[in-house]
């Protein structure tokens, strides 16, 4: 029998190893922890020499809590200056060293732009008046703050609320430069951020000489002039150097609203504005009253420069346009031939300011731009913006405004390319595109109608549902840009509705296809360029690459008879012509922020957007309203006395009983099929066994011999 006590195998290298590595860790664990017990013990003893209590813990708490607050401020205020800073990138201070004199359709100066800007007089050559009338007027305490002046901000405030209107401005002159050097004059919160940071920013890299010198040299002066030595030229024909307390008043004056005050177009509102200068100059302390009575009693008289305002969004553009054709010539003192029409252009202004005031408060919208461009692709006006002294951001050209129905031309032109006909049936009843259930105007389904209703109509499950089942968003976005459309479009689904951005000018070339025969290509502002001797550097008719079709003829004939349907029996009823064909079509965004109506005829295109710079939504206004109005009045002017054009397509510019007669039979087609398709998913009541009995009792009923009436007391005893 064995022994019971065995004895034990010895533990091999591996497990010895193991097992100290154990006791290492373990022992360690313990030592950092006593050494950390120890080291806390001893902090804490530290700091309990410096606990309060009391009324002065209050005073510490606040002060730990502002700097935790103020930390946190700091990340915030970094946050939001990045972008801000992000906006000195480049050669802010270059001006350009074009000199451009542009002349309109007819060989009539119409302004210039470049060289009105580089004639600069130094701020110490100035009159002491000048610069005195400026600051008292602008800010008065430019010397003196960093940029943004909290005590003019706040008076001006309490100036406001006092007279329960604006009356007082509360920008610092640096201010003031901050936007006319990088940004625009948009109305929203993150402009007025930027602004901020961009006026510390300057404050910072700029001496208060050079801040005032830029933003005398840059600012808009009303009369197509930016800098006050071009004012003085053009207002009073000398120098600035030259100015009178008088004259300088006037001029500090246009700083405010230089439309509004341009004494060539309003001389006693100039006069006006420069005695409240004046009083500005006593208010200040920069002069005496007495100083100050020979320019009341003596205001400046100008130079006759006429009644004519300048076209300055479409000089702004058009000189755009000469630094691109220029830029490889060399040459760069130059006189642009356009093709702008001032009898179109004052149409144009004007009947968009007649809408807004009429209808602006009614529709809550404040702004508006358009763009008029012929057949032959000559851009002819645009509208930037009903003040181009109070915002010289061009909303016609720059702004990126969704284009909401007014985008579905191009996906029907796309659909019109891959074989479908305006009397192609498609449902317009409700579908969903990978979670995206799009709804109809009116919330309701629209059942089985043809592409031309649809077009009409302003049906939106239809395009939706050509993008998702036929054409794909790819060849809708190739369309988009082959007809003209520049603006970056977003390659989602809901494009297909018009959800990216799209400039006014963009919507004006791309309609413009289907004016000009299914070609694209001859949009142009200028026509020629030539040097001051005379030499021609440019001239469009052999320059310019010819242009080429992106629509074929068929598909282009079954486009416009759809979109001539639209003023007919659709959504654009208020853009109607007497006696004149025209087609288009009606956009309205989500939430009534953007309204279009792009439309055009045998002679012209015109695009029209209204709106608000803060992106507020309207009052419920679609396309089919103002901006159908606005375009109508402008082209009733624009096609008098004009040898009328037919659109493409269609057999001529007159309407007559064609295009009426389509709609109608599109219509009652639609109407027609409507009734097919109720009758067609009417569920059935009875079955046809039941129906068979129903019919042979009929007839049994029928059949049947007339029963006497029974007797009755009256007739027995009538017997």
């Amino acid at each position: 029998m064995a022994s019971p006590l065995k004895p034990r195998k010895r533990r091999g290298p591996i497990a010895a190893r193991l097992l100290a590595a154990d006791a290492w860790f373990d022992s360690s664990l313990y030592e950092i922890g006593f050494k950390a017990r120890r080291f806390w013990e001893a902090a804490t003893i530290f700091f309990r020499r410096f606990r309060v209590s009391g009324w002065r813990r209050g005073i510490i708490e606040l002060l730990s809590e502002g700097f935790t607050l103020g930390a946190g401020g700091i990340v915030v205020m970094l946050a939001l200056a990045l972008p801000a800073f992000q906006e000195t990138a480049g050669d802010w201070r270059a001006q350009g060293d074009f000199a451009v004199t542009f002349l309109d359709r007819y060989g009539n100066e119409i302004g210039q732009r470049g060289i009105i800007q580089r004639d600069s007089v130094p701020v110490d050559e100035m009159p002491d008046q000048v610069i005195k009338a400026v600051l008292a007027t602008e800010d008065r305490r430019f010397f003196d703050h960093h940029g943004i002046d909290a005590l003019g901000l706040s008076r001006a405030i309490f100036a406001n609320v006092r007279a329960n209107s604006v009356v007082q401005g509360g920008s610092s002159i640096t201010q003031q430069l901050a936007k006319n050097l990088f940004l625009t004059n948009e109305r929203t919160l993150e402009r007025k951020v930027k602004e901020a940071f961009l006026s510390l920013w300057l404050e910072a890299n700029l001496s208060k000489k050079e801040i005032l010198q830029l933003y005398l040299d840059r600012v808009y002066m009303g009369g197509g002039t930016f800098g006050i030595e071009a004012a003085a030229d053009f207002y009073f024909g000398k120098s600035v150097k030259d100015l009178n307390l008088a004259e300088a008043a006037m001029l500090a004056g246009l700083f405010k609203a230089p439309t509004k005050y341009a004494p060539h177009i309003n001389l006693p509102a100039a006069r006006a504005r420069a005695n409240v200068v004046l009083s500005n100059l006593v208010e200040a302390g920069f002069m005496s009253e007495g100083q100050v009575l020979q320019a009341r009693l003596h205001p400046a008289e100008i130079v006759d420069r006429g009644e004519q305002k300048s076209p300055d969004y479409y000089l702004d553009w058009a000189f755009e346009e000469v630094k691109k054709i220029a830029a490889k010539s060399g040459q760069h003192s130059l006189v642009a031939h356009t093709t702008f029409d001032a009898n179109i252009q004052k149409a144009a202004e004007e009947s968009m300011e007649f809408h807004l005031r009429q209808f602006g408060k009614e529709y809550n919208v404040t702004e508006g731009a358009m763009v008029v461009i012929e057949t032959n692709g000559a851009v002819r006006a645009i509208v930037g913006g009903r003040d181009y002294g109070a915002s010289q951001f061009n909303r016609a050209t720059k702004a990126l405004r969704q284009s909401g129905s007014s985008f579905k031309p191009y996906v029907y032109a796309t659909a019109m390319e891959h074989g479908f006909t305006p009397d192609s049936v498609v449902s317009g009843g409700p579908i969903s595109w990978g979670g995206w259930s799009p709804h109809n105007y009116n919330g309701g389904s629209a059942g089985n109608v043809t592409l031309i209703t649809a077009m009409a109509k302003s049906i939106n499950t239809v395009p939706v549902r050509l993008a998702k089942n036929h054409l794909g968003i790819k060849p809708i976005k190739a369309m988009a840009e082959a007809m003209g459309v520049e603006s970056p479009l977003e390659s989602h689904k809901t494009m297909v509705l018009g959800t990216s951005g799209m400039t006014v000018m963009d919507q004006a070339t791309g309609y413009s296809v289907f004016a000009q025969n299914g070609f694209v290509g001859s949009r142009h502002g200028v026509t020629q360029l030539v040097t001051r001797t005379g030499e021609v550097v440019y001239d469009f008719a052999k320059d310019a690459p010819p242009p080429h079709r992106v629509l074929s003829e068929q598909a282009l004939k079954y486009m416009n008879t759809m979109l001539a349907a639209v003023p007919v029996m659709g959504t654009a009823r208020r853009a109607a012509l007497p006696n004149i064909v025209s087609a288009g079509k009606t956009g309205t965004t989500q939430s009534y922020r953007d309204a279009w109506y792009v439309g055009f005829t045998g002679n012209y295109t015109a695009a029209v957007w209204l709106g608000n710079d803060d992106f507020t939504t309207t009052n419920n206004m679609t396309g089919g309203s103002l901006p159908a109005m606005v375009w109508q009045r402008l082209m009733v002017y624009a096609h008098q006395n004009i040898d009328l054009k037919p659109i493409p397509g269609l057999d001529h510019p007159f309407v007559d009983e064609e295009i009426a007669a389509k709609a109608e039979e599109a219509e009652k087609k639609d109407a027609e099929q409507a009734a097919a398709d109720a009758a067609a998913e009417r569920p059935p009541v009875l079955s046809s066994q039941t129906t068979r009995a129903l019919r042979d009792i009929t007839r049994l009923f029928q059949s049947a011999p007339v029963l006497q009436a029974p007797a009755t007391p009256e007739t027995l005893s009538a017997l």
